[in-house]
């Protein structure tokens, strides 16, 4: 699941590219083997067990869509590679794609 974005656009790559103005944190819910380990490990509290279920039957990972402070705990508590993402404040991210 992506977050709502919050950011600036700016002028960059090709397509365009914009500067967070907030830590986010992005889960894909394909990935997400809904195992809890991100929400017991976030200290805002800000990650949650969707109530439905992903492709696989997994309750994923969801993030609220504000409160992140970056510290990256959900990262390195998540055992699936590239499930979860964290974007620092200031991040140059893709003008499109959702984040």
């Amino acid at each position: 699941m992506t977050s709502q974005s919050r950011g600036t656009d700016t002028a960059g790559t090709a397509g365009g590219t914009r500067v967070l103005e907030a830590h986010v944190t992005v889960v894909d819910p394909e990935l997400c083997k809904g195992c809890g380990l991100c929400v017991a490990a976030c200290p805002p509290g800000v990650l949650s067990l969707a109530p439905s279920f992903n492709s696989k039957g997994y309750h994923p990972a969801r993030y609220s869509g504000a409160g992140c402070t970056g510290c990256g705990f959900c990262f390195y508590a998540c055992p699936e590679p590239a499930a979860v993402t964290v974007y620092k404040k200031g991040a140059e991210v893709p003008a499109e794609g959702g984040i």
